[in-house]
Protein backbone atom coordinates (compact mmCIF):
# COMPACT_ATOMS: atom_id res chain seq x y z
CA UNK A 1 0.00 0.00 0.00
CA UNK A 2 1.01 3.73 -1.27
CA UNK A 3 1.35 5.48 1.49
CA UNK A 4 0.11 9.09 1.54
CA UNK A 5 2.67 12.13 2.45
CA UNK A 6 1.48 14.30 5.42
CA UNK A 7 2.15 17.97 5.62
CA UNK A 8 1.80 20.93 8.49
CA UNK A 9 -0.55 23.65 6.95
CA UNK A 10 -1.60 25.60 10.42
CA UNK A 11 -0.21 26.40 13.83
CA UNK A 12 -1.66 27.69 16.86
CA UNK A 13 -0.24 28.39 20.49
CA UNK A 14 -1.44 29.42 23.93
CA UNK A 15 1.51 29.46 26.04
CA UNK A 16 3.44 31.01 29.13
CA UNK A 17 5.35 32.76 26.56
CA UNK A 18 2.88 34.63 24.81
CA UNK A 19 -1.13 34.19 23.32
CA UNK A 20 -0.24 33.34 19.65
CA UNK A 21 2.16 31.38 17.29
CA UNK A 22 4.97 34.66 17.01
CA UNK A 23 4.45 35.40 20.11
CA UNK A 24 5.55 31.83 21.53
CA UNK A 25 7.92 31.70 18.45
CA UNK A 26 10.01 34.95 19.60
CA UNK A 27 9.66 34.03 23.61
CA UNK A 28 11.46 30.68 22.18
CA UNK A 29 14.30 32.31 20.47
CA UNK A 30 14.54 34.85 23.14
CA UNK A 31 14.89 32.41 25.70
CA UNK A 32 12.43 33.82 27.96
CA UNK A 33 11.23 32.10 31.09
CA UNK A 34 7.28 32.04 31.31
CA UNK A 35 8.00 30.89 35.09
CA UNK A 36 6.40 33.42 38.21
CA UNK A 37 4.81 33.51 40.83
CA UNK A 38 1.03 31.89 40.75
CA UNK A 39 -1.51 34.09 40.47
CA UNK A 40 -4.76 31.31 39.72
CA UNK A 41 -4.87 30.60 43.57
CA UNK A 42 -3.42 31.39 46.63
CA UNK A 43 -0.30 29.63 46.58
CA UNK A 44 1.57 30.45 49.95
CA UNK A 45 0.75 27.30 51.57
CA UNK A 46 2.29 25.86 49.13
CA UNK A 47 5.85 23.64 48.38
CA UNK A 48 5.92 25.35 44.96
CA UNK A 49 4.63 28.51 44.77
CA UNK A 50 5.40 29.71 41.49
CA UNK A 51 4.89 27.97 37.52
CA UNK A 52 4.04 28.74 34.19
CA UNK A 53 0.93 30.43 33.37
CA UNK A 54 -0.88 31.23 30.35
CA UNK A 55 -0.95 35.39 31.00
CA UNK A 56 -3.25 37.88 29.59
CA UNK A 57 -6.05 35.16 28.32
CA UNK A 58 -9.59 36.42 28.25
CA UNK A 59 -11.87 33.81 26.51
CA UNK A 60 -14.26 36.25 25.14
CA UNK A 61 -11.84 37.28 22.58
CA UNK A 62 -12.53 34.07 20.77
CA UNK A 63 -16.48 33.05 22.18
CA UNK A 64 -18.83 34.95 23.97
CA UNK A 65 -19.39 34.80 27.41
CA UNK A 66 -22.47 32.61 28.44
CA UNK A 67 -20.15 30.16 25.87
CA UNK A 68 -17.11 30.25 28.04
CA UNK A 69 -19.00 29.53 31.21
CA UNK A 70 -19.21 26.39 30.12
CA UNK A 71 -16.15 25.29 29.55
CA UNK A 72 -13.22 24.65 31.75
CA UNK A 73 -9.94 26.20 30.98
CA UNK A 74 -8.14 23.32 29.00
CA UNK A 75 -11.51 23.39 26.51
CA UNK A 76 -11.08 27.47 26.42
CA UNK A 77 -7.35 26.75 25.64
CA UNK A 78 -7.70 24.36 23.11
CA UNK A 79 -10.55 26.52 21.14
CA UNK A 80 -8.50 29.52 21.18
CA UNK A 81 -5.05 27.83 20.02
CA UNK A 82 -7.50 26.20 17.24
CA UNK A 83 -9.08 29.43 15.96
CA UNK A 84 -5.65 30.53 15.23
CA UNK A 85 -4.40 27.55 13.46
CA UNK A 86 -7.72 27.10 11.38
CA UNK A 87 -7.00 30.38 10.35
CA UNK A 88 -3.16 30.61 9.38
CA UNK A 89 -4.32 27.26 7.54
CA UNK A 90 -6.58 29.28 5.65
CA UNK A 91 -9.35 26.52 5.56
CA UNK A 92 -12.36 26.42 4.52
CA UNK A 93 -14.63 23.58 3.83
CA UNK A 94 -17.25 24.41 1.85
CA UNK A 95 -19.26 20.81 1.23
CA UNK A 96 -20.03 18.23 3.23
CA UNK A 97 -17.94 15.89 1.29
CA UNK A 98 -15.05 17.78 2.98
CA UNK A 99 -16.20 18.02 6.52
CA UNK A 100 -16.62 14.25 6.78
CA UNK A 101 -12.99 13.99 5.64
CA UNK A 102 -11.54 15.99 8.59
CA UNK A 103 -11.59 15.26 12.34
CA UNK A 104 -10.07 16.29 15.37
CA UNK A 105 -7.80 14.48 17.96
CA UNK A 106 -6.11 15.97 20.58
CA UNK A 107 -3.68 15.15 23.87
CA UNK A 108 -4.78 16.10 27.69
CA UNK A 109 -3.09 14.15 30.49
CA UNK A 110 -5.52 15.53 33.10
CA UNK A 111 -8.62 17.35 31.58
CA UNK A 112 -10.83 19.80 33.38
CA UNK A 113 -8.76 19.68 36.63
CA UNK A 114 -10.60 23.26 37.79
CA UNK A 115 -13.86 22.21 37.37
CA UNK A 116 -13.15 18.74 38.89
CA UNK A 117 -11.71 20.50 42.10
CA UNK A 118 -14.52 23.01 42.30
CA UNK A 119 -17.56 20.55 42.00
CA UNK A 120 -15.93 18.50 44.51
CA UNK A 121 -15.31 21.20 46.91
CA UNK A 122 -18.62 23.09 46.62
CA UNK A 123 -19.97 19.73 47.48
CA UNK A 124 -18.08 18.85 50.53
CA UNK A 125 -19.23 22.32 51.91
CA UNK A 126 -23.02 21.81 51.47
CA UNK A 127 -25.38 19.29 53.72
CA UNK A 128 -24.78 16.31 51.59
CA UNK A 129 -27.11 16.98 49.30
CA UNK A 130 -26.22 15.83 45.87
CA UNK A 131 -26.48 19.23 44.00
CA UNK A 132 -24.22 19.62 40.97
CA UNK A 133 -23.25 22.51 38.45
CA UNK A 134 -25.58 20.62 35.15
CA UNK A 135 -22.17 21.40 33.05
CA UNK A 136 -19.89 19.59 35.58
CA UNK A 137 -19.43 16.49 33.38
CA UNK A 138 -18.74 18.67 29.92
CA UNK A 139 -16.73 20.48 31.38
CA UNK A 140 -14.74 18.44 33.13
CA UNK A 141 -14.29 15.18 30.63
CA UNK A 142 -11.15 15.70 28.25
CA UNK A 143 -12.66 14.94 25.53
CA UNK A 144 -15.04 17.91 25.64
CA UNK A 145 -12.09 19.93 23.92
CA UNK A 146 -12.36 17.67 20.66
CA UNK A 147 -15.88 17.71 20.62
CA UNK A 148 -16.47 21.48 21.24
CA UNK A 149 -13.47 22.29 17.92
CA UNK A 150 -15.51 19.47 15.98
CA UNK A 151 -18.68 21.87 16.38
CA UNK A 152 -16.97 24.88 15.94
CA UNK A 153 -15.89 23.97 12.30
CA UNK A 154 -18.53 21.34 11.41
CA UNK A 155 -15.71 18.62 11.21
CA UNK A 156 -16.75 15.25 11.03
CA UNK A 157 -14.19 12.83 10.74
CA UNK A 158 -12.73 11.14 13.92
CA UNK A 159 -13.06 13.00 16.77
CA UNK A 160 -11.05 11.93 20.78
CA UNK A 161 -8.77 13.19 23.28
CA UNK A 162 -5.86 10.65 23.70
CA UNK A 163 -4.65 9.80 27.44
CA UNK A 164 -1.13 9.11 28.24
CA UNK A 165 -0.10 11.67 30.94
CA UNK A 166 2.77 13.58 29.22
CA UNK A 167 2.86 11.78 25.90
CA UNK A 168 -0.87 12.57 25.40
CA UNK A 169 -0.71 14.97 22.30
CA UNK A 170 2.62 13.19 20.56
CA UNK A 171 -0.05 10.01 20.51
CA UNK A 172 -2.74 12.88 19.16
CA UNK A 173 -0.04 13.77 16.37
CA UNK A 174 0.42 10.00 15.36
CA UNK A 175 -2.71 9.25 15.33
CA UNK A 176 -3.77 11.98 13.09
CA UNK A 177 -0.77 11.20 10.57
CA UNK A 178 -2.18 7.81 10.15
CA UNK A 179 -5.71 8.41 9.47
CA UNK A 180 -4.30 10.96 7.09
CA UNK A 181 -1.70 8.63 5.62
CA UNK A 182 -3.49 5.60 5.74
CA UNK A 183 -6.40 7.54 3.44
CA UNK A 184 -9.10 7.93 5.84
CA UNK A 185 -9.37 11.42 5.92
CA UNK A 186 -7.33 14.14 4.32
CA UNK A 187 -7.04 16.80 7.14
CA UNK A 188 -6.69 16.88 11.16
CA UNK A 189 -6.76 19.37 13.66
CA UNK A 190 -4.66 17.74 15.94
CA UNK A 191 -2.17 19.12 19.35
CA UNK A 192 -2.82 19.33 22.87
CA UNK A 193 -4.60 21.18 25.68
CA UNK A 194 -3.93 21.23 29.78
CA UNK A 195 -4.81 23.76 32.51
CA UNK A 196 -3.91 22.17 36.05
CA UNK A 197 -2.32 24.41 37.39
CA UNK A 198 -4.94 24.24 40.43
CA UNK A 199 -4.29 23.60 44.01
CA UNK A 200 -5.07 20.30 43.01
CA UNK A 201 -2.50 20.15 40.34
CA UNK A 202 -0.09 21.81 42.24
CA UNK A 203 -0.63 20.03 45.55
CA UNK A 204 -0.86 16.38 43.89
CA UNK A 205 2.68 17.08 42.42
CA UNK A 206 4.36 18.60 45.12
CA UNK A 207 3.27 15.49 46.85
CA UNK A 208 5.26 13.87 44.16
CA UNK A 209 8.55 15.46 44.73
CA UNK A 210 8.32 16.11 41.26
CA UNK A 211 8.14 20.00 41.11
CA UNK A 212 10.86 22.25 41.81
CA UNK A 213 11.04 24.06 44.41
CA UNK A 214 12.98 27.22 43.71
CA UNK A 215 10.46 29.85 45.11
CA UNK A 216 13.34 32.42 45.38
CA UNK A 217 13.88 32.40 41.73
CA UNK A 218 11.89 31.00 39.35
CA UNK A 219 12.81 32.61 36.08
CA UNK A 220 15.73 30.06 36.37
CA UNK A 221 13.75 27.41 38.26
CA UNK A 222 13.16 25.03 34.95
CA UNK A 223 16.93 23.89 34.27
CA UNK A 224 17.06 20.79 32.05
CA UNK A 225 20.86 19.40 32.46
CA UNK A 226 21.88 21.39 35.29
CA UNK A 227 23.44 19.70 37.84
CA UNK A 228 21.62 21.42 40.20
CA UNK A 229 17.97 20.59 38.83
CA UNK A 230 15.32 19.92 41.33
CA UNK A 231 12.26 18.51 39.35
CA UNK A 232 9.73 20.23 36.66
CA UNK A 233 7.81 23.70 36.75
CA UNK A 234 4.18 23.15 35.54
CA UNK A 235 2.78 25.30 32.54
CA UNK A 236 -0.25 24.90 31.07
CA UNK A 237 -1.70 25.96 27.53
CA UNK A 238 -2.85 24.42 23.90
CA UNK A 239 -0.69 23.64 20.51
CA UNK A 240 -2.98 22.97 17.90
CA UNK A 241 -1.18 21.56 14.52
CA UNK A 242 -3.82 21.34 11.32
CA UNK A 243 -2.24 18.19 9.51
CA UNK A 244 -2.74 17.82 5.72
CA UNK A 245 -3.13 15.20 3.16
CA UNK A 246 -0.24 16.61 0.75
CA UNK A 247 -1.87 16.90 -2.41
CA UNK A 248 -5.02 18.06 -0.80
CA UNK A 249 -2.74 21.51 0.77
CA UNK A 250 -1.65 21.75 -2.80
CA UNK A 251 -4.97 21.73 -4.50
CA UNK A 252 -6.36 24.76 -2.25
CA UNK A 253 -2.93 26.62 -2.21
CA UNK A 254 -2.12 25.70 1.27
CA UNK A 255 1.81 27.09 2.77
CA UNK A 256 3.03 24.38 4.17
CA UNK A 257 5.48 24.37 6.81
CA UNK A 258 7.23 21.01 6.42
CA UNK A 259 6.26 17.19 6.36
CA UNK A 260 5.55 14.65 8.98
CA UNK A 261 7.23 11.90 8.48
CA UNK A 262 7.32 9.44 11.62
CA UNK A 263 5.90 8.55 14.58
CA UNK A 264 7.38 6.26 16.88
CA UNK A 265 6.04 4.67 20.46
CA UNK A 266 7.06 1.90 23.13
CA UNK A 267 6.75 1.64 27.21
CA UNK A 268 9.50 1.23 29.18
CA UNK A 269 7.54 -1.44 31.04
CA UNK A 270 9.74 -0.76 34.32
CA UNK A 271 7.86 2.16 36.93
CA UNK A 272 4.78 3.86 37.31
CA UNK A 273 6.56 7.35 37.38
CA UNK A 274 10.24 6.68 37.01
CA UNK A 275 11.61 6.63 33.50
CA UNK A 276 13.87 3.25 32.71
CA UNK A 277 17.54 3.48 34.24
CA UNK A 278 18.93 3.09 31.02
CA UNK A 279 16.23 5.04 28.85
CA UNK A 280 15.14 2.11 27.24
CA UNK A 281 12.26 2.92 26.27
CA UNK A 282 13.19 6.60 25.00
CA UNK A 283 15.53 4.44 22.65
CA UNK A 284 12.89 2.23 21.29
CA UNK A 285 10.52 4.88 20.34
CA UNK A 286 13.08 7.50 18.55
CA UNK A 287 14.29 4.07 16.98
CA UNK A 288 10.91 3.49 15.81
CA UNK A 289 10.27 6.94 14.55
CA UNK A 290 13.28 6.96 12.28
CA UNK A 291 12.16 3.25 11.00
CA UNK A 292 8.63 4.28 10.84
CA UNK A 293 10.29 7.69 8.28
CA UNK A 294 12.64 5.58 6.46
CA UNK A 295 15.40 7.50 7.96
CA UNK A 296 18.81 6.85 9.39
CA UNK A 297 20.14 8.45 12.34
CA UNK A 298 22.35 10.97 10.92
CA UNK A 299 19.94 12.20 8.56
CA UNK A 300 18.41 13.90 11.96
CA UNK A 301 19.84 17.57 12.74
CA UNK A 302 17.61 18.35 15.99
CA UNK A 303 16.20 16.81 18.76
CA UNK A 304 13.40 18.73 20.89
CA UNK A 305 13.71 16.82 24.19
CA UNK A 306 11.57 15.73 26.86
CA UNK A 307 14.38 17.47 28.96
CA UNK A 308 11.71 17.93 32.31
CA UNK A 309 14.55 19.48 34.85
CA UNK A 310 13.96 16.18 36.72
CA UNK A 311 16.92 14.56 38.39
CA UNK A 312 16.54 10.93 37.12
CA UNK A 313 14.74 12.04 34.24
CA UNK A 314 17.15 14.66 32.18
CA UNK A 315 20.55 11.48 32.38
CA UNK A 316 18.18 8.76 30.77
CA UNK A 317 16.95 10.82 27.84
CA UNK A 318 20.30 11.50 26.78
CA UNK A 319 21.67 7.55 27.28
CA UNK A 320 18.82 6.98 24.67
CA UNK A 321 19.93 9.84 22.08
CA UNK A 322 23.94 8.31 22.67
CA UNK A 323 22.87 4.47 22.34
CA UNK A 324 21.00 5.50 19.32
CA UNK A 325 22.95 7.76 17.57
CA UNK A 326 26.37 7.27 18.26
CA UNK A 327 28.88 9.47 17.07
CA UNK A 328 26.34 11.25 15.18
CA UNK A 329 24.69 12.63 18.19
CA UNK A 330 27.84 14.96 19.00
CA UNK A 331 26.62 16.48 15.47
CA UNK A 332 23.15 17.43 16.98
CA UNK A 333 21.80 20.57 18.25
CA UNK A 334 19.39 19.37 21.40
CA UNK A 335 17.25 22.03 23.53
CA UNK A 336 14.94 21.24 25.93
CA UNK A 337 12.28 24.23 25.47
CA UNK A 338 10.60 23.19 29.00
CA UNK A 339 13.18 25.51 30.31
CA UNK A 340 11.09 28.35 29.00
CA UNK A 341 7.67 27.24 29.00
CA UNK A 342 7.06 24.64 31.91
CA UNK A 343 6.27 21.65 31.64
CA UNK A 344 2.70 21.68 29.94
CA UNK A 345 1.78 17.61 30.65
CA UNK A 346 -0.58 16.54 28.08
CA UNK A 347 0.34 19.60 26.09
CA UNK A 348 3.58 19.41 26.33
CA UNK A 349 3.85 17.05 22.87
CA UNK A 350 2.17 19.80 20.78
CA UNK A 351 3.90 22.82 21.69
CA UNK A 352 7.30 21.47 21.68
CA UNK A 353 6.12 19.87 18.42
CA UNK A 354 5.26 23.51 17.26
CA UNK A 355 8.70 24.55 18.46
CA UNK A 356 10.56 21.64 15.97
CA UNK A 357 8.16 22.48 13.13
CA UNK A 358 9.48 26.61 13.40
CA UNK A 359 12.88 25.41 13.93
CA UNK A 360 12.83 23.18 10.53
CA UNK A 361 10.54 26.24 8.87
CA UNK A 362 13.11 28.67 9.79
CA UNK A 363 16.72 27.05 10.32
CA UNK A 364 16.89 28.21 13.93
CA UNK A 365 17.05 26.16 16.68
CA UNK A 366 15.24 27.58 20.16
CA UNK A 367 18.08 27.19 23.38
CA UNK A 368 17.83 25.27 26.37
CA UNK A 369 18.18 28.66 29.25
CA UNK A 370 19.34 28.29 32.69
CA UNK A 371 22.29 26.45 32.39
CA UNK A 372 25.08 26.85 34.88
CA UNK A 373 26.92 24.52 35.70
CA UNK A 374 27.71 20.75 34.04
CA UNK A 375 26.22 17.86 35.44
CA UNK A 376 28.93 15.17 35.55
CA UNK A 377 26.30 12.54 34.68
CA UNK A 378 25.98 14.12 31.52
CA UNK A 379 28.14 14.52 28.40
CA UNK A 380 29.23 18.12 28.28
CA UNK A 381 30.44 17.89 24.95
CA UNK A 382 26.86 17.29 23.56
CA UNK A 383 25.25 20.72 22.12
CA UNK A 384 22.55 21.35 24.08
CA UNK A 385 22.16 24.66 22.75
CA UNK A 386 22.98 26.15 26.05
CA UNK A 387 21.16 29.67 26.63
CA UNK A 388 20.68 31.06 23.60
CA UNK A 389 19.56 30.05 20.28
CA UNK A 390 21.32 28.92 17.00
CA UNK A 391 21.01 29.54 13.40
CA UNK A 392 22.03 25.99 11.46
CA UNK A 393 20.18 24.35 8.18
CA UNK A 394 17.56 21.97 10.20
CA UNK A 395 16.90 19.89 7.37
CA UNK A 396 14.73 17.21 10.32
CA UNK A 397 14.38 17.16 13.78
CA UNK A 398 12.55 15.45 15.95
CA UNK A 399 10.34 15.86 18.94
CA UNK A 400 10.19 13.64 22.25
CA UNK A 401 7.46 13.37 24.91
CA UNK A 402 7.32 10.67 27.65
CA UNK A 403 4.96 10.46 30.33
CA UNK A 404 3.81 8.56 33.84
CA UNK A 405 3.08 5.27 33.04
CA UNK A 406 6.07 4.41 31.17
CA UNK A 407 4.32 5.88 27.88
CA UNK A 408 7.18 7.36 25.49
CA UNK A 409 6.58 9.18 22.02
CA UNK A 410 8.51 10.47 19.20
CA UNK A 411 7.74 12.27 15.92
CA UNK A 412 10.17 13.59 12.98
CA UNK A 413 9.61 16.92 11.12
CA UNK A 414 11.12 17.28 7.53
CA UNK A 415 11.95 19.99 5.25
CA UNK A 416 9.18 20.04 2.46
CA UNK A 417 10.65 19.45 -0.87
Amino acid sequence: MQLRRVVVTGLGALTPLGNSLQAYWEGLLKGTSGAAPITNFDASKFKTQFACEVKGFDPTAYMDRKEARKMDPVSQFAVAAAEEAVRDAGLELKTEAERERAGVVLGSGIGGLLTFQEECINFAKGDGSPRFNPFFIPKMIADSSSGLISMRHGLRGPSYVTVSACASSNNALIDSFNYIRLGTVDLMVSGGSEASIHEAGVGGFNAMHAMSTRNDDPATASRPYDKDRDGFVLGEGSGIIVLEELEHAKARGAKIYCELVGGGMSSDAYHITAPHPEGLGAFLCMKHALQDAGMKPAEIDYINTHGTSTPIGDPQEVKAIQRLFGEDAYRLNISSSKSMTGHLLGAAGAVEAIATIMAVHQDMVPPTINHFTDDPEIDPKLNFTFNSAQQRTVNAAMSNTFGFGGHNTSVIFRKYR
